[in-house]
């Protein structure tokens, strides 16, 4: 009896010290785990419970089960065009495999690291091999907009335009180059890219997103003198118009004030002619009225126009001045 209780408290003992030493583990929902013994994978768990490891020689290298997110630093990469942007992407990723997993990084910190130099080696190899419009633009929607010329102080219509109106074709004409493939295209392209090596280290990468393009400052640069220019351009089509529509209306005004002089002119020589006729009328009747005293009335007359502007008179014996000295004028 008595060795029968020994052997009963030595098993207890024996029970406490093992479950002591920690054969039972915990793994939470949104966790995974590996199992190593000795540095070498025994096995791996990737669902929620309560799990059995050999205590002390078993090793629980916990993993996240759910999606991660890696931001990376924004970089400055070349286009194929030469020109430099700066790119700034983020993505969603996930321990897919953390058996895989363990063996090539072993850790989150490690992961983040492989993650940068696969990510940032599609990014810049999928932005260099395209043109600048294709990673800031994802649609040619621009060229499909209808453009409204907008003129000092409001929105000008095409029909109070007048000759300003070809300046609408002139602003149709602007188009923006059509893309491709566009920002999206460029993005699932890097995804494609990175996948492929990201499955190779037990990580299953959801997505890469372009959260953000910034021109370089020497692009932005060229950018701000492209639009000073398009706006040069615009404004120096509607000096040119203008200076064409001054030079039309100063035409215009000269040939009204032509024709209104001519008319003027022509209305003035007839009132004149009639005039004269009137007068000449007036000058016979009178002449045949009374002669004499018509041509002492014309005599009087002169001498009052002329004679104020004489400075001397040397000798009135002219005949001019038969009326200054003669009664008769005779």
């Amino acid at each position: 009896m008595r060795k029968l209780i020994s052997v009963g408290t030595v098993v207890v003992v024996l029970t406490v010290v093992f479950f002591m030493l920690g054969p039972l583990y915990v793994i939470d929902e949104g966790e995974q785990a590996v199992i190593t013994r000795f540095g070498e994978i025994v096995s791996s768990e990737t669902t929620a419970g309560l799990k059995f490891k050999m205590p002390v020689i078993d090793t629980v290298v916990r993993y996240p089960r759910r999606l991660l997110s890696w931001d990376g630093d924004p970089r400055r990469i070349p286009t194929s065009e030469g020109q430099f942007i700066w790119i700034d992407t983020t993505a969603r990723w996930k321990v897919s495999d953390p058996a895989r997993f363990y063996e090539s990084v072993t850790t989150l910190q490690s992961g983040y690291a492989r993650l940068d130099d696969v990510i940032e080696s599609a990014v810049r190899t999928i932005i260099a091999d395209n043109p600048l419009v294709e990673a800031v633009r994802d649609s040619n929607v621009i060229n499909e907009l209808e453009r409204d010329v907008v003129a000092v102080g409001g929105e000008a219509d095409t029909e109070d335009l007048g000759e300003f109106e070809d300046f609408e074709e002139l602003e149709m004409g602007t188009d923006f180059p059509d893309i491709q493939k566009g920002r999206r295209a460029l993005s699932n392209e890097m995804f494609r890219s990175a996948a492929a090596t990201t499955e190779d280290f037990g990580v299953e990468l959801i997505d890469i997103i372009v959260r953000q393009i910034r021109y370089s400052d020497d692009l932005t640069e060229s950018v701000y003198d492209r639009m000073v220019s398009e706006r040069n351009r615009e404004a120096q089509f509607f000096r040119s118009t203008g200076e064409g529509r001054k030079e039309e209306i100063l035409g215009q005004l000269d040939q009204e004030r032509r024709t209104i002089l001519s008319g003027a002119y022509e209305e003035a020589e007839r009132i004149r002619g009639a005039a004269d006729a009137q007068a000449a009328a007036i000058y016979s009747a009178a002449y045949q009225g009374d002669p004499d005293f018509f041509q002492f009335w014309r005599s009087i007359e002169s001498y009052r126009g002329t004679l104020p502007n004489f400075r001397k008179t040397l000798s009135t014996d002219s005949d001019y001045f038969r009326f200054l000295h003669r009664e008769l004028g005779q």
